[in-house]
């Protein structure tokens, strides 16, 4: 993968990706607005895309960082653009510059840093987490 090489995912915004879904209790009052949760899984999912190429059998890429700014509110059923560009390496991880554009222009930006690991072995280190 060549630094500056990028992925665009396009995506419609629906009901289940408003923060007003993320309620858990009728105390939770969120707006029924792109939630940022939403912004940041596919973002990392544009980069995980990115990634694909890179990985052997037996391997995935994984998020180890994500540092975002959410710059506007987006409504429901418009489209959206998640944009993963790769800047580079910082020892085994992949760097990322990743943004969210809605029709009106930019409204999420940041940076994301993921790594590729043997599926099996995460798939164990998270089964001794739960005993």
């Amino acid at each position: 993968m060549d630094i500056g090489e990028t992925l665009e995912l396009k995506y419609a915004v629906g009901a289940s990706d408003l923060a007003k879904a993320l309620s858990l209790d009728p105390q939770d009052d969120f707006p029924e607005v792109f939630a940022t949760s939403r912004m940041v899984a596919l973002m990392e999912l544009a980069a995980a895309r990115l990634m694909k190429p890179l990985l052997s059998t037996g391997e995935l890429s994984v998020g180890v960082n994500v540092n975002v700014n959410h710059l506007a509110a987006t409504p429901i059923d418009v489209e959206i653009r998640a944009v993963a560009t790769f800047l580079g390496m910082e020892g085994k991880l992949f760097k990322f510059g990743v943004a969210l554009f809605d029709p009106a222009g930019e409204a999420g930006n940041g940076t994301h840093t993921r790594a590729i690991v043997k599926t099996e072995r995460l798939v164990l280190g998270a089964a001794k987490r739960a005993h």
